[in-house]
């Protein structure tokens, strides 16, 4: 997870986040070791926004990856507190990545904290809904 937080903390110069100045920078690692990078990316138009975990899960699918490829997100913020991903992204990362898919959170005092990704919204509507 080491490795994770310190390639998160490089990525997240790359945020673009000129409206709310707040970055986050978010790492995926998938189950044959590579490593996909997300920064959260604002628009003036703020509804057209993306965050740093929608951002790592739509190129990890743009790639052709899928959930079962997954293993774990990282997700970190330059602040001493930890972040936990909105709610758009608890229902993305609920549909695309496996309910044991770890996701930590991760803050500027090199702390985190794990969770699965089905205790992050354990009602999320899915597939099964439909």
């Amino acid at each position: 997870m080491k490795k994770l937080l310190s390639i998160a903390k490089e990525n997240i110069k790359n945020s673009y986040s000129p409206y709310s100045h707040f970055p986050v920078s978010a790492v995926l690692e998938l189950k044959n070791g590579e490593l996909i990078k997300g920064i959260n990316v604002e628009n003036a138009s703020f509804g057209l926004a993306n965050c740093a975990e929608r951002s790592a899960l739509f190129t990890a699918y743009s790639l052709g990856y899928r959930k079962q490829d997954i293993k774990r997100i990282l997700v970190y913020t330059d602040h001493d507190y930890f972040v936990s991903p909105c709610g758009a992204c608890r229902q993305v990362m609920r549909e695309l990545m496996e309910d044991d898919s770890e996701v930590i959170l991760a803050n500027n005092k090199d702390e985190m904290k794990v969770y699965h990704n089905i205790e992050l919204l354990p009602f999320g509507f899915t597939e099964g809904d439909l």
